[in-house]
């Protein structure tokens, strides 16, 4: 049991429990998970839905939509809207095979909210067991309008053989033989963490995105001066207070770690600790962070949204969980070994595709 790793996604790909048009390629691997690739078309819809128990996202895009959009040149989708794209791959799982889905790392910097539906279901990003059907990304842009092309993997989708959550005592046994933190482990239904509002060196201690701003090609890397998208938040006296509505680019206190027979994924903490949101952009692979695999520990980069209040956020205040797993067994590439890892020992840092700060 456990969570299936690259080897073992390549060989659901042979079997065709995982197909795709074009066929899946190789740079779509990752360590405990696979990327997925919008289709050529986009559906822009009144709102937000789930197909249901018994029902087809084409059934529902049918009720729903307002207009299409070819996106084979390239096409942006508007801050503020709600857009549904067909994937390039769809599954055909077998029993007791599940899987999830969530936003890559640079898409949930971009505060870009992108969730996986099914046919028949009944929850975001969660896929049963025996599924067969296609797959689509619904798209919402929340604080930058975005251009985008077909082939462009803005999520991923992680399966799992069975449930291999690490209890507390299990993950606290983890902690003790290889440490997950540089510091002592909060541990609580997952190893807890903090934001870090008390830098080493200044204090610069995270950015919130501007209201108005031209639109983010995704296909540019490196390419978009920060001082246009984004203000510096700055802190004295190891606090800060949260605009309603806002978003912010934060850091955690603590430097993480992800042995190599070990996934994690980001979730909230407790909803009762603050009006704001932590929002989780994924999954971390196994090595993320790891020494062998050109990492000494690295930062959770914290992407908050302020709810109905203003709100007062406090240099070590826990902020969110990494919930641990099983791998099913060890992947043959660690994160940040022989892959073009992006955030490998990073700090506080903007999506790739802003320059470098």
């Amino acid at each position: 049991m456990g969570v299936l790793a690259d080897h073992a996604i390549r060989d659901m790909l042979t079997r065709g429990e995982i197909s795709a048009e074009p066929a899946v390629i190789d740079a779509q691997v990752q360590p405990a998970s696979l990327d997925l690739r919008l289709g050529a078309r986009a559906w822009r819809v009144r709102a937000s839905f789930l197909a249901g128990e018994g029902r087809t996202v084409a059934e529902r895009l049918e009720e729903f939509e307002m207009h299409q959009i070819d996106l084979t040149e390239g096409a942006v989708l508007e801050k503020g809207c709600v857009y549904v794209v067909p994937l390039m791959e769809r599954l055909a799982l077998p029993d007791g095979i599940q899987a999830v889905a969530n936003a890559k790392s640079s898409t949930g910097r971009l505060d870009l909210l992108t969730r996986l539906i099914t046919d028949e279901g009944v929850e975001f990003d969660r896929i049963a067991p025996g599924y067969d059907g296609p797959l689509f990304a619904e798209i919402c842009p929340r604080s930058f309008s975005v251009l985008v092309r077909p082939g462009m993997r803005l999520n991923q989708i992680r399966f799992r053989d069975g449930q291999a959550v690490l209890t507390d005592p299990a993950l606290m046994a983890l902690h003790e033989s290889t440490p997950l933190v540089d510091g002592p482990a909060v541990i609580d239904q997952g190893l807890g963490f903090s934001v870090d509002l008390k830098p080493a060196e200044g204090d610069l201690v995270g950015y919130r995105a501007k209201p108005h701003t031209g639109v983010i090609d995704l296909d540019n890397i490196g390419h978009y001066d920060p001082a246009e998208y984004w203000e510096p938040i700055h802190a004295q006296n190891g606090q800060i207070i949260l605009d309603p509505g806002a978003f912010y680019i934060l850091v955690s206190r603590e430097a993480v770690h992800i042995p190599p027979d070990y996934a994690a994924e980001m979730a909230p903490y407790l909803a009762m600790v603050g009006e704001f949101r932590v929002h989780y952009a994924g999954f971390f692979d196994p090595g993320f962070g790891n020494v062998d695999a050109g990492g000494a520990g690295a930062r959770g980069v914290l992407e908050v949204r302020c709810h109905e209040a203003p709100f007062v956020l406090e240099h070590g205040q826990i902020v969110g969980r990494l919930v641990y797993e099983k791998m099913q067994s060890r992947p043959d590439r660690l994160y940040g070994a022989d892959l073009a890892s992006n955030y490998q020992g990073q700090g506080l840092k903007l999506s790739k595709h802003f320059r470098g700060l």
